[in-house]
């Protein structure tokens, strides 16, 4: 009986289903297909916002700003050259506000390109030439104090200078017509230029417009004026103080009006080389223009375009030639022929033509090459004559 009831059993379980091997081979191949089939969309689903990572895709380039050439705006504005102002501030005469000096009593005087063709003042109050007037020649010759004697005078030296510019090229003669410069002429000449008074305003006029300069200069002046009243109320007339006078100032005292503290600092540092005897009216008259140079671009403040414009507008040194004057470049370019329009930017600086052909093509102008400047100034309309007393 045991062994026929183990058989019943058997063939109920077949019939049951109760899963073969290959049946349950099969079944293993549907979950794994299943199993398959739910990672691949889970995959899909999770990656449809990528790329794919096939042969055919290329990983993007970071985006860059590009690289602009820097162009000269047509409608921009120029920079303009601080010649007019600086002429106003170097050419004021002693005589013109204090009258210690009467230009037109003073005759006829022997001039050279190459020394100081104007009357300096003194702090002492006296006035010196590099000549005496043609009527004493005979009592102080030239000869004896080292200087040759010239046979132009002042007089004449414009006339001279005009004529060997018109020479040198005659281009130039309409413009010379044109314009008469009267900084050359024997009116600019007979004035009395107080030099350390001149140097001074140089250096309040540096980097600030005409009316600031002009306002400093006043407030300066005027410290040294009793605050510009009399002892019973009444204005008195303002005197340019002595080296003397600043020297024993204070860095301070200055700045009250309105200078910045280097530039105190400068202005009494020149006071000081006044004092000591390292410059003076009579070293500039006697010194050649390398010498005037080299002693004044010592002095703190002093750059050597102050120092030119200084020998040109106030010493009427006759061979000053600034080719680092905006005006002048520009002018000279377009007297050469060439488009001002174009500029030429080196070192971050308004360029219009270099240094080496500027020398070049004003070598034939020589000695007269400060007033072939003036003119350079013309010939763009730099109007160095509408310019106040500042």
């Amino acid at each position: 009986m045991a062994p026929r009831r183990s058989g019943r059993i058997a063939h109920s379980a077949q019939n049951l289903g109760e899963p073969t091997s290959s049946s349950r081979s099969l079944k293993a191949d549907e979950v794994i297909s299943k199993r398959k089939k739910r990672s691949s969309k889970s995959n899909a689903s999770s990656t449809a916002a990528l790329p794919s990572t096939g042969s055919s895709f290329t990983v993007p380039k970071v985006p860059s700003t590009p690289k602009r050439r820097r162009t000269a705006a047509p409608n921009a504005i120029l920079p303009v050259t601080p010649t007019p102002s600086m002429v106003g501030v170097l050419t004021a005469p002693r005589d013109r506000n204090s009258g210690d000096f009467n230009t037109s009593s003073f005759s006829d005087r022997p001039a050279e390109p190459h020394r100081t063709n104007a009357p300096l003042a003194t702090p002492g109050g006296t006035r010196v030439v590099a000549y005496p007037d043609t009527g004493k020649i005979a009592e102080a010759s030239p000869s004896k104090r080292g200087i040759p004697h010239p046979t132009t005078t002042t007089g004449n030296l414009l006339e001279e200078a005009c004529n060997h510019l018109i020479k040198a090229d005659p281009r130039l003669r309409p413009v010379v017509e044109k314009h008469h410069c009267h900084i050359f002429g024997p009116e600019g000449l007979g004035e009395t230029i107080d030099p350390f008074r001149s140097l001074c305003s140089g250096i309040m006029a540096q980097q600030v417009s005409g009316a600031a300069a002009k306002s400093i200069k006043k407030k300066f002046v005027t410290l040294f004026n009793n605050g510009g009243v009399e002892d019973d109320g009444e204005e008195v007339n303002l005197t340019f103080p002595t080296p003397a006078q600043v020297a024993a100032s204070d860095v301070a005292t200055l700045r009250t009006a309105g200078l910045s503290g280097r530039k105190a600092e400068y202005i009494i540092g020149l006071a000081e080389k006044f004092v000591g005897g390292e410059l003076s009216a009579e070293l500039l008259i006697q010194a050649n223009d390398g010498e005037v140079m080299e002693k004044l671009t010592a002095v703190r403040g002093l750059g050597k375009w102050s120092v030119e414009m200084f020998a040109c507008f106030a010493l009427k040194r006759m061979d000053v030639f600034s080719t680092g004057d905006l005006g002048v470049q520009r002018g000279m370019a377009a007297y050469m022929g060439k488009d001002v329009g174009k500029l030429k930017a080196k070192g971050g600086k308004w360029k219009y033509m270099s240094e080496q052909d500027m020398l070049e093509h004003s070598e034939k102008f020589s000695p007269y090459r400060s007033l072939f400047m003036w003119y350079m100034w013309r010939v763009e309309d730099v109007d160095v004559d509408a310019v106040q007393d500042n």
